[in-house]
């Protein structure tokens, strides 16, 4: 029997259709989004929930009976607790286990999880002022090196207009080369790839080469921190050596143009940044194994030595938080499922399979 489709419950205020929650959701995210993950709640298949008596919102997605939030609360610093207690009393009125995952340092310190054994450290994200960027992009010799590269070989970082961006088919065709050279289908809920789709107050910059695109790279404002989170990039196969560091140089500059506080880099999970020791020895020994069986399909220590490369001036710790008094196997599960859309053992299976059995190339 197959394993349940992750499922997605309703906004808590039933006089609302859909084009109103989200442009609800927009509005408390454009005031109170301090969570770097605060403005992928407006995402494809993320579900809403208001709170009835504030200024708030939460997004989720729901696994068999439990939320998975992503992130944190959508609200002011002050009204963190309440909300909390108002979203953990409609999930416990349902049967629903709430786990916040994805959540910063504000919600960690406001719940103190880690005193009582409710939050797991998943790893670290790297920020700077977008003016430290540029300066570590145009002083250090390999990063700057790699733009070179780019720009030698014809490339050119535009900013679009998210009208354009949305509906042109190159961006989509780049999109669809992108994915063809992943190693997993694509994932969802905070790595959503469609965010072309939605792009609302999101930037796209884009790398042309001869007037044909070969990347581009989505950032997401964080904007009560006057921050934002560079979201996806996106490359061809055949992209010049350099291309994405270019995008993200020129994405600095302009944030920096415009008064930007913060730019991440987002999530590097499993990160040698985060000190995954303090973990409980079970988390440790997953997350070992996570590590080393899932490097066919997805490199952690890829991912976290790319970021790494361009020196963060911080790495701030990343958490998933539970409400129950003990962090279960059947929550990592119902997570992983959160990401894949389905059962995520057998779609892992089919892809190793995929791979191992798969005919040697032609070259």
């Amino acid at each position: 029997m197959k394993n349940p489709q992750p499922t997605h419950g309703a906004s808590s205020d039933n006089t609302l259709d859909h084009d109103q929650e989200l442009a609800q959701t927009r509005r408390l995210v454009m005031r109170y989004g301090w969570n770097t993950a605060a403005y992928q709640i407006l995402n494809p298949g993320i579900a809403l929930w208001f709170s009835p008596h504030r200024e708030a919102v939460i997004g989720y997605v729901r696994v068999r009976n439990y939320c998975i939030v992503a992130g944190a609360p959508v609200c002011s610093e002050d009204c963190v607790h309440e909300v909390v207690r108002e979203f953990e009393e409609h999930c416990a009125s349902r049967g629903w286990r709430v786990w916040y995952f994805c959540a910063g340092t504000r919600l960690a310190e406001s719940l103190n999880p880690l005193s009582k054994g409710q939050a797991v450290l998943l790893g670290a994200e790297p920020s700077w002022h977008p003016a430290d960027f540029v300066r570590k992009m145009t002083t250090k010799a390999s990063l700057r090196a790699q733009c070179a590269r780019a720009r030698n070989k014809g490339v050119v970082v535009e900013l679009w207009d998210n009208d354009r961006a949305s509906a042109h088919p190159a961006l989509q065709e780049c999109l669809t080369q992108w994915l063809s050279t992943r190693g997993l289908t694509p994932l969802h809920f905070l790595v959503e790839v469609r965010t072309l789709e939605r792009l609302l107050d999101r930037k796209v910059f884009v790398a042309t080469q001869a007037d044909r695109i070969v990347a581009f790279s989505v950032v997401s404002p964080i904007p009560e921190r006057r921050g934002w989170l560079v979201e996806q990039n996106v490359r061809r196969p055949d992209a010049p050596n350099g291309t994405i560091e270019l995008l993200l140089l020129s994405a600095a500059q302009n944030l920096e143009s415009e008064g930007a506080e913060l730019i991440s880099l987002g999530l590097s999970p499993l990160s040698r940044h985060a000190q995954l020791h303090t973990n409980t020895l079970w988390i440790r020994v997953l997350f070992g194994l996570v590590r080393s069986l899932a490097q066919p399909l997805y490199n952690f220590r890829g991912l976290d030595a790319f970021k790494t490369k361009f020196e963060a001036t911080r790495w701030d710790p990343v958490y998933a938080i539970s409400d129950a008094q003990r962090i279960s196997p059947s929550v990592v599960y119902a997570i992983a499922e959160a990401f894949a859309g389905s059962a995520p053992i057998p779609m892992l299976m089919r892809r190793l399979r995929r791979r191992l059995f798969a005919p040697p190339s032609q070259s």
